[in-house]
């Protein structure tokens, strides 16, 4: 099977910066996009950025020009650069592949997977 495996999370005062990664593991033929959402209390699950194959992003308006997502496709990693976080940053932060081709037993299918989390906690 795949796993994602996310790491880097932590407390941070206002301001800080960090860094987050994202690991895929497995029988993994091919990944396309990949990408980061975060989870704040009584919130609903909010996608943060996203990366495709042809290094294109996406950020969500309340992230750009703080956060920058990047990948390396020959280790299957994803990362998170986080700086000026603020305390609205707070949040457990989830690596998701959309469509991850997977190399099975019976041949090759896609679908999509989710890591299980890293905590994030910006203070004031």
């Amino acid at each position: 099977q795949v796993q994602l495996v996310e790491s880097g999370g932590g407390l941070v005062q206002t301001g800080g910066s960090l860094r987050l990664s994202c690991t895929a593991s497995g029988s993994i033929h091919s990944i396309n996009s990949m990408s980061w959402y975060r989870q704040s209390p009584g919130k609903q699950r909010e996608l943060v950025a996203y990366i495709i194959g042809t290094g294109s992003t996406y950020y969500a308006e309340a992230v750009k020009g703080r956060f920058t997502i990047s990948r390396d496709n020959a280790k299957n990693m994803v990362y998170l650069q986080m700086n000026r976080l603020k305390p609205e940053d707070t949040a457990v932060y989830y690596c998701m592949s959309e469509k991850l081709v997977v190399a099975g037993p019976s041949g090759l299918y896609e679908r999509d997977f989710w890591g299980q989390g890293t905590h994030v906690t910006v203070s004031s």
